[in-house]
């Protein structure tokens, strides 16, 4: 009789070790399941915030998110500072032919076949052996730039200041230039997915001329 009290209660004991195994592995596998849960919704969540930003870029150097929503309105900002940094990429010369051919090379992707005339125009002109003949450096500053979003490809006109640095006298220089503006996409040498087309030299006469102290 005895032996049969151990017996049955041996087996109670073992029943409620079993239901206790069974609920804790249900709340261990509840957990598991709802962290799963929880870290899908976290990266899909992650993954949308990342695809709702573009990346704008201003002054050819600093890369601002911004939500794509927004992108619109920061368009015009992108293009103007395309514009003013193919302008200070071309125009701005040093009496070096390796860094003048760089600064060129990096200006090209800004704009279509109406720059590559343009410079090679005034290479042939010669302009720029005179500039490395008499250690001469030019300058550039953009005073404004007009831009009408109203119609595309999207028009412009940009209005600048040359200066031109010899050894005894600088001369400044009005530089006034008409284009439009296309987009296209972005990459590594055209980071605002602008292309410059039909860049035309309205006005580059000379302001007035000084000797250097």
């Amino acid at each position: 009789m005895a032996q049969d009290q151990t017996f049955f209660k041996s087996l109670r004991n073992l029943e409620t070790s079993y239901r206790n195994i069974r609920i804790l592995s249900i709340i261990i596998i509840t957990a598991c399941v709802m962290m799963t849960i929880g870290s899908l919704v976290f990266a899909y969540k992650v993954d949308s915030d990342a695809d709702s930003r573009v990346y704008v870029v201003e002054q050819g150097k600093t890369l601002i998110a911004a939500l794509r929503k927004d992108v619109r309105e920061n368009r015009p900002v992108e293009a103007r500072d395309h514009i003013r940094r193919f302008h200070e990429l071309f125009f701005t010369l040093d009496p070096d032919g390796n860094s003048i051919e760089e600064h060129i090379r990096e200006a090209l992707p800004y704009g279509d076949e109406s720059i590559q005339r343009l410079y090679l125009d005034t290479k042939e002109k010669g302009y720029y052996n005179n500039l490395i003949q008499a250690a001469a450096s030019q300058e550039i500053q953009v005073d404004s730039i007009r831009l009408d979003l109203n119609q595309y490809p999207y028009r412009f006109r940009s209005f600048a200041r040359q200066q031109i640095i010899r050894l005894t006298k600088v001369t400044t220089r009005r530089l006034i230039t008409d284009g439009y503006l296309r987009n296209v996409s972005r990459s590594e040498v055209n980071p605002h997915g602008f292309l410059i087309e039909q860049l035309d030299i309205v006005d580059n006469s000379d302001i007035e001329e000084r000797l250097r102290r």
